[in-house]
């Protein structure tokens, strides 16, 4: 974190009153009457407002919201969502109908000190998502400092992630400080040894999140479907489940480097299995070596639970990307539910550091009542694989430009 500048230095740099921007990441789900389904990036957020909003300056906020693809989309507003903003914060929350130009000036040249102003989604404009010049340097236009809040946007090289840092003093925020911090204690320089679970449906998604991981921890946890292919590549059968045949080569490679790096890859010994992917189907517990052709692998068996938890008896960092089965419908949430609350346990006993995000992850460890006792979670996504890939983040990059 050393290469980057805090928010206490802004509030030293920053005369008060000034303007800051800081982008946030708003895209959060809404329900069909408007209202926020999931406030967990908004609660994230809160401790950097509350920070610049009592140390006096105006603030602005620049966030994308789906997809509108340079075009105003009134479905696409972030009206909405400053509403429940300013519900959360329990103050104000201005909005200004777009993040550039007049709107954007005058909404927060208008602010009180301490003030906030949710502008209009960035993505209204085309050159957002093109990181376009001249839309930088329209966005920094009325500030005096920029902060980037945004982890999980960060993969992106957007005008408010990456261009406006190379017109306004940049800071780090809040949020993104635990985000690397975690992160950092996960990858950068974890404790050992280092577990990761890796699950997911298939290999051909995550070959460059297994590829780096399997370089830089002790012990690889494959689950979900993604597993059928690896116990394939080992000359198992199984049976009709999801098993992707053209990457069985890929799969005894990735075996096959993890071995040369000191890598232990965890596959499952038995298997929960049924007909077909669907409610009210009872779980058969069989041996990996003993699926028959006309069942599906949909969870990992009690044996495999065992060793996956006697990993994390031994470990001081665990990764987790992805669940272990398909945690959607009963019985087959069991594997991921039982490693996930002895991994929390674990963590609450101050034996392992457990940082998990990407994906189907949060919701499949929300399921399992286990997120909040996890030392961190991420609710990044996208940018969260790249970082396990062992790729640079631009957003992060031009933190420290």
């Amino acid at each position: 974190m050393s290469d980057f500048k805090t928010l206490d230095q802004l509030s030293s740099d920053t005369p008060r009153g000034g303007v800051v921007l800081i982008r946030a990441d708003l895209n959060v789900p809404l329900d069909e009457h408007g209202a926020v389904r999931d406030a967990t990036r908004l609660e994230r957020l809160s401790p950097s407002l509350n920070k610049l909003s009592n140390d006096g300056f105006r603030i602005g906020v620049l966030s994308h919201f789906g997809r509108p693809k340079g075009q105003r989309v009134v479905e696409m507003s972030l009206a909405p969502v400053a509403d429940a903003l300013a519900a959360l914060l329990g103050q104000p929350v201005a909005f200004a109908d777009d993040c550039i130009g007049e709107a954007a000036a005058d909404a927060l040249s208008a602010l009180a000190e301490g003030g906030i102003c949710v502008l209009e989604n960035t993505r209204f404009h085309a050159g957002e998502e093109a990181d376009a010049t001249d839309f930088a340097e329209a966005l920094a236009a009325p500030a005096a400092a920029y902060v980037n809040d945004a982890f999980s946007a960060a993969h992106r090289a957007h005008a408010s992630t990456h261009g406006i840092t190379k017109y306004l003093p940049t800071y780090c925020g809040l949020a993104m400080q635990a985000e690397l911090d975690a992160l950092n204690a996960a990858l950068g320089a974890p404790k050992r040894p280092v577990v990761a679970v890796v699950g997911g449906a298939k290999i051909s998604t995550k070959l460059d999140l297994l590829g780096n991981l399997s370089a830089r921890v002790d012990t690889l946890v494959i689950g979900g479907g993604m597993a059928n292919t690896f116990l394939a590549a080992q000359g198992h059968s199984v049976g009709k489940s999801l098993c992707e045949d053209a990457m069985l080569d890929t799969a005894r490679a990735i075996m096959a480097e993890a071995e040369k790096q000191g890598c232990a890859i965890l596959l499952p010994r038995d298997a929960a299995i049924a007909s077909e992917f669907a409610a009210g189907q009872i779980a058969e517990i069989v041996s990996c070596d003993a699926v028959p052709d006309d069942k599906m692998i949909l969870d990992a068996g009690p044996d495999g639970v065992a060793d996956i938890c006697a990993a994390f008896d031994q470990a001081a960092t665990l990764i987790w990307n992805g669940p272990l089965g398909t945690f959607e419908i009963e019985p087959f949430d069991a594997a991921t539910n039982q490693a996930a609350q002895h991994a929390a346990a674990l963590t609450q006993k101050g034996q392992l550091t457990s940082v998990a995000g990407g994906g189907d992850t949060v919701a499949a460890l929300n399921h399992a009542g286990a997120g909040e006792n996890f030392s961190y979670v991420s609710t990044a996504g996208g940018a969260f694989l790249e970082w396990l890939e062992g790729k640079t983040l631009p957003g992060v990059a031009a933190l420290s430009a």
